[in-house]
């Protein structure tokens, strides 16, 4: 397997459902909602920690949902 490979199917802790229903369907997870709440601050507020490319924004955002998890499991 390749390094690209390997990094792209790691596992990353999701943090399980954001909005679970128990109808099986398991939705959006918390680590997206985590990411969607930060990016929409980070765009809001044109932090420029999340860097000059629109590109580089989804990944700081998932960098504090990340943070965000870590913490809650402490």
């Amino acid at each position: 397997m390749t390094k690209e490979a390997t990094a792209t199917t790691a596992r990353v802790d999701d943090g399980g459902p954001a909005f679970p229903s128990g109808h099986g369907c398991r939705g959006m997870t918390l680590r997206d909602y985590f990411a969607a709440q930060a990016m929409q601050g980070l765009i809001a507020s044109n932090d420029e920690g999340a860097g000059d490319r629109l590109d580089d924004i989804p990944k700081y955002a998932y960098d504090i949902a990340d943070a965000m998890l870590k913490a809650r499991s402490e």
